[in-house]
């Protein structure tokens, strides 16, 4: 099928929503647009895979208090005019964590759809309660025992049998973790065996479902994102995220994921005999 005609059947499937959606008849609906009946029957045949002339669409979208771009399929949001914009890209504050109370809210919603994420450093969801006490008493806002609960359920979430989730990481940060470097500087040597054998532990009960790769630091580098299926992507930077609900905007970041995964130096299958060899070496 051509990209044409798939951008017609959707025009057309998203049409006869909000023709649904009003409860009138295609006459009155029609009517209330503006239209002739006969030039939203041809609209509607799928004889052909033409679309709708601009002002045509211009009035659909008028009338029915949707974005054009909604209609055409270039949008996942349906709101109209300025509502549009800020549903494209919105700067959101955090909570001292990558993954926050939003992040968990955005992954619901997403519920069914592959969830793609780089994070700072690993997830918060393979951290033991050590791990995340001692990376979280040194910020002065945050409660290492509220980011436990955030992260106790992120593993809920890892282990619904509808979840498919991919995390790309760098290989040096689980590396500094193990040797107590960078910010682990002064994390016990304990705790450090201790998480590699949690992670080991969740690597192989979770697999295939959840996917962990890594990728060299020393040959590409990422920003923190996660792709939320199709409805929505999101860039940590530290103190907000920036937040994209325009089809353009995911698949771009969807397509840098996929260059990681493809750039990975260690694939999931070998994550396992990967963390025994770090905890073997401490």
């Amino acid at each position: 099928m051509t990209d044409r005609r798939v951008a017609s059947q959707v025009f057309r499937d998203r049409l006869l929503k909000v023709i649904g959606r009003s409860g009138m008849s295609h006459s009155a609906f029609a009517r209330s647009i503006g239209l002739d009946r006969s030039t939203l029957a041809q609209l509607m045949s799928g004889a052909d895979a033409r679309l709708p002339r601009a002002e045509t669409l211009a009035a659909i979208a008028a009338g029915c208090r949707v974005s054009v771009d909604w209609l055409l399929g270039l949008s996942q949001r349906e709101q109209l005019g300025a509502d549009v914009f800020g549903e494209v890209m919105q700067i959101e504050p955090h909570e001292h964590s990558p993954i926050d109370d939003r992040m968990y809210r955005w992954l619901t919603e997403a519920a069914g759809y592959k969830i793609r994420t780089v994070p700072t450093s690993f997830p918060d969801s393979l951290k033991t309660p050590a791990v995340i006490d001692f990376e979280y008493t040194r910020l002065m806002d945050s409660d290492p025992g509220r980011e436990l609960e955030k992260a106790e359920s992120r593993l809920e979430y890892l282990r619904r049998p509808e979840t498919e989730f991919e995390v790309c990481s760098a290989k040096q940060a689980i590396v500094a973790m193990a040797r107590g470097q960078g910010i682990w500087e002064g994390l016990p040597v304990g705790h450090r065996r201790a998480q590699l054998d949690h992670m080991i532990g969740l690597c192989e009960e979770l697999y295939p479902s959840f996917r962990l790769f890594l990728y060299d630091r020393s040959r590409t580098y990422s920003v923190p994102f996660t792709v939320f299926g199709p409805l929505r992507a999101a860039i940590y930077l530290g103190k907000f995220y920036f937040v994209f609900t325009s089809n353009e905007h995911i698949r771009v970041l969807t397509r840098r994921f996929d260059e990681l995964v493809r750039a990975a130096v260690v694939q999931p299958p070998d994550m396992p005999a990967f963390l025994k060899s770090l905890r073997d070496a401490i």
